[in-house]
Parts: structure tokens; sequence; C-alpha cells
């Protein structure tokens, strides 16, 4: 006996297998060939952190190559947060070592952090929104002109360092001096991961970048996410949005409350299956057994 819901769920299904379609589409096109045989430029073992009696991040082990996406998925409380937090230097892992270039390292501030080559580029973007463009991007990196014991702002140095960064990374804004809050949501995005790149950026870590954006806007970020991987540079992405991180990821993290659940490499997994693992797919089988169980 058929229902009125049928002909809506066989819409959905249609409409749900074409997304997965583009989305495997866009992933062929983006992949590269992955390097082999190169020094991680960063890598975690059994990194642990605990705030008293909580325990936020146990066991994460992860590694992220030069010119790579290695993406980080997770739910709310995954723990994602933290883990950004420790890679930036914000928190110091209680367990565990973090290595950078296979040097061990462990970082006394975001600045330690920032110094030694890793930049992060969090959901507020850190710019000043009726600020011009130009000054966002050099914003506690201004040049100088004469002794720079003065601190004159070279203002058109600074203009063309900035067109010509942004133009290098496929970013052709033709104002610089407009206010940064004027661009998109997208467009701040990107002039956020050109600027971590121009300024030496060896591993780059993006909390959420695509997060509350729309799909055009999205596609803007993800482009660029690509084109600093093609600089060399090692990128971590953090997401909650499996089809994106399907798109221009080389290497996939899950994390599950503070545990590391699932690790998979490009061309090793398919999107339906990194979306059941994010969905928490073995718990879902278990749960969905214990209840057959009880119906029975």
């Amino acid at each position: 006996m058929s229902t009125v819901n049928e002909p809506q769920d066989e819409t959905n299904a249609v409409a749900d297998q074409e997304i997965v379609a583009a989305v495997e589409e866009a992933a062929a096109e983006n992949a590269h060939e992955l390097p082999t045989g190169v020094q991680a430029a960063l890598e975690l073992k059994k990194v642990g952190k605990t705030f008293g009696s909580v325990i936020a991040l146990r066991d994460i082990s992860l590694r992220v190559d030069p010119g790579t996406v290695t993406c980080v998925l997770g739910d709310n409380g995954a723990g994602k947060s933290t883990l950004i937090k420790i890679l930036s230097g914000v928190h110091k892992p209680s367990s565990g070592s973090v290595t950078l270039d296979g040097e061990p390292v462990e970082f006394s501030s975001p600045r330690d952090a920032l110094g030694r080559g890793i930049a992060t580029v969090f959901q507020d973007l850190a710019t000043v929104p009726l600020m011009s463009i130009w000054r966002n991007f050099f914003l506690g990196n201004e040049p100088v002109s004469g002794p720079k014991a003065l601190g004159l702002l070279s203002v058109k140095n600074a203009k063309d360092v900035t067109k010509s960064a942004l133009k290098q990374m496929g970013i052709d804004l033709r104002d610089t001096d407009q206010p940064i809050g004027t661009l998109s949501g997208g467009e701040r995005q990107a002039v956020a991961i050109a600027r971590a790149v121009h300024f030496g950026a060896k591993v780059l870590i993006l909390d959420e970048p695509t997060s509350a954006l729309g799909v055009r806007q999205s596609g803007i970020v993800l482009k660029y996410i690509l084109a600093a991987r093609d600089r060399g540079v090692a990128v971590v992405f953090i997401t909650h949005n499996p089809h994106h991180a399907f798109m221009v990821g080389d290497r996939f993290y899950l994390l599950n409350r503070g545990r590391l659940l699932a690790e998979f490499e490009r061309g090793k997994v398919q999107l339906e299956e990194l979306i059941q693992a994010m969905a928490g797919g073995a718990e879902l089988e278990s749960l969905a057994h214990e209840i057959s169980s009880i119906r029975a």
C-alpha cells in the first residue's frame, strides 16, 4: 500500500544522489598526487588534553603534510575547538607530543606558534569591518618607510603588496581602499587565507571557514583552500560539513567526544562512507539493532 509521502521520499532520494554525484565529481577534479616520503609539516602523537576531571581530548594522533589539505571533522562537542587551540598555541597538551618539521615543539603562546609558521584563521577572521582591505591585510604587520623606529606606514607599498599578494592567490579586487566589511563572507575568508600565506604560513589552520556561508560563497573559500595547497602550504580544514571536506581533502580525521573515531585518505573512502562515519555509523547500527531486539 502506497502512502502520500512516497513521491516526496523518492524526490529527496534523487536529490541526495545528485548532490553526492556533484560532490564526488568536484573531488575528482581537485585531486592531485599526494606527496610520498616527505617530512610531516606538523604531527601529533597521542595528544590528550584535560581540564580538571574533564577529558577534552584523548590519544589524538594525526599528521599534516606540506601541499595537502587535512580535514578534521566532527560535530559540536567533538573536540575540534580544543584541538585548534593546541595547534595554535593557546593551550598546551596534557599528554602526548607535537612535532613541527620533525622537531618536538611546545608553543608558549599563539604568537610563538605564528612565529614558527602556524597561522590560524578563526571564524571571526580577526578583521576590522570598517577598515580598508589593505589595512586589514597588514594588521599587526604594517610595513614602514624610513627608520623603522619611526613606524611610518608606507601606504603605497602596503596597497601594492596587498594587490599583488591577492592576485597571486587568484583574488582580483580593484579597490583595496574599500572597507573589508563590504566584501562577502567568502571574499573576507579568501583575504584572510591570502594574508596568512603571504606572511609565510607553513601550516594554515582554518576554523569552520564555510560555516554559515551559502553555496557560492563556500565555493569561493574552497577554491582558495586549494590555491594555498598548491603553493605548498599544509592546510588544516576544520569543519562539520563532510561534503565540503570531501571536495578538497587529502586526509580525513573524524573526532567524536574527544576521541579519534576514524581516519581516511583520499581515494580510499567514498563520500557516503564519510557521512556515515561522521554520523556515528557504528553507534547508529548498534542502536538500530537494540531497538529491533526490543520490538522482537
